[in-house]
């Protein structure tokens, strides 16, 4: 089985103020990317809570990050007519939007919702099957690409699972 190509984007807070401060990606081939994103100075918006949540600062984004045009080019270079997926599409296509409009660049590449690929049964072993990919991973921090990552295999770990019952996992 070849799993999708998934992104997953952090942002500067949780409304519709913010803006994204890193993208990871894991392609289907496990080829991994991560960016830090240098936010362009009509972006002022910044969450403390979101910054708890993801531990990145924004001193680190003015120090580290790189610039939306250069961002959104490695992108497009890396994801040329091929469909990604996301299991936050609702946030975080508009933050991949924001990158492209911002940059002036147009996006070679679509983001689509993963559900638009998870059948009912998949879904219904997601949580069990994302509870073990994380313990087995071993990760600890809540980072773009790791998210990525994570979300990758619990896809395959879910589908692997869906021939057997539920109740087998506690479900």
């Amino acid at each position: 089985m070849i799993p999708p190509n998934i992104m997953d984007i952090e942002a500067s807070g949780f409304g519709p103020e913010s803006y994204p401060i890193e993208i990871g990606l894991v392609q289907s081939n496990g080829q991994r990317f991560s960016r830090l994103i240098k936010p362009i100075p009509a972006w002022q918006f910044w969450c403390i809570d979101a910054e708890n949540v993801h531990g990145i600062k924004r001193e680190m984004l003015d120090q580290q990050g790189h610039s939306i045009k250069d961002v959104a080019k490695e992108l497009n270079e890396l994801l040329e007519g091929k469909k990604i997926y996301s299991d936050c599409w609702v946030v975080d296509k508009p933050w991949l939007d924001r990158i492209f409009i911002a940059s002036r660049i147009k996006p070679l590449f679509s983001l689509s919702p993963l559900e638009a690929i998870l059948p009912d049964e998949q879904m219904a072993h997601w949580q069990h099957s994302k509870e073990i990919v994380t313990k087995e991973l071993n990760v600890r921090r809540h980072r773009a690409s790791t998210d990525a990552l994570i979300i990758q295999q619990t896809y395959l770990k879910s589908l692997a699972m869906m021939n057997r019952p539920l109740e087998q996992f506690g479900g």
